[in-house]
């Protein structure tokens, strides 16, 4: 008997639920988190476990911290009406929907029917590690916020994706859009000489946010070497903020 087609409107999803955006542009952001399953990437210091489930977890109310389980795949409907609820008993407390992973770009072809829905309900920013760039374009007119990491090999154990990242940074360019990178003690300057000189070659507009990795719910590197970091970075490119996740010195999801 063959298997029933998943429909193209439902999704593997990991978790949804209401918190601080604690990392880029719009850190400090109360925000509707929707994570996607999956990812292509296998990075050194991620938190996450992004492998598809047999359920999704949905808070029950926002901020509740209390979850209920709900089967993979899941409706855009059944998302819909739960965001279009929280909405309506709080107006005013999201400030937007934040699609996140692992890589919600693998699921590309599906965000093309969930992104015009959703956005009738919050505005949409994008959570992205950069390497999609075929899968970006098309969603583009509907994001109003791209938050774009770029995979330095010193703290993801992998090659850095450069052509890659140029590939979807020249796409990305045309949003709103700011560059993440997370860097540790032993990031050497090289790296932020070519993460600098990418961008401002394609996007001098741009901010790049230096992201300082953190354990056990403190910084993991120096602040003598993180200043030296941004003076590399500063060199080519002269936006440039420092901001560790904020999220985890609160204590939030």
């Amino acid at each position: 008997m063959p298997v029933p087609a998943i429909p193209s409107t439902d999704a593997q999803l990991l978790e949804i639920f209401s918190s601080i955006q604690g990392e880029g542009g719009l850190v400090g952001c109360r925000q509707v988190f929707i994570r996607l399953a999956g990812c292509n990437l296998d990075c050194a210091y991620c938190d996450t476990d992004f492998a598809p489930q047999d359920t999704c977890r949905i808070e029950d109310a926002p901020g509740s911290g209390q979850f209920r389980s709900v089967t993979n795949p899941v409706a855009l409907e059944v998302v819909a009406d739960i965001l279009g609820a929280w909405t309506k008993r709080a107006p005013g407390m999201h400030h937007s929907i934040s699609l996140t992973g692992g890589e919600p770009l693998l699921q590309g072809q599906l965000l093309r029917d969930w992104v015009p829905v959703l956005k009738e309900i919050l505005p949409i920013h994008l959570e992205t590690n950069g390497t999609c760039p075929d899968a970006l374009a098309p969603l583009l007119p509907h994001l109003e916020w791209v938050s774009m990491d770029v995979k330095l090999a010193s703290t993801t154990g992998m090659p850095t994706p450069w052509k890659l990242h140029r590939a979807f940074l020249e796409i990305a360019a045309q949003a709103h859009v700011w560059v993440k990178a997370v860097v540790c003690e032993s990031t050497p300057a090289e790296e932020m000489h070519d993460l600098g000189r990418l961008v401002h070659q394609i996007a001098p507009h741009v901010t790049i946010f230096l992201q300082p990795a953190t354990r056990q719910g403190k910084v993991d590197m120096s602040a003598e070497r993180l200043l030296a970091l941004q003076t590399a970075l500063s060199r080519h490119h002269g936006k440039v903020r420092v901001v560790p996740q904020t999220h985890v010195f609160l204590g939030l999801l």
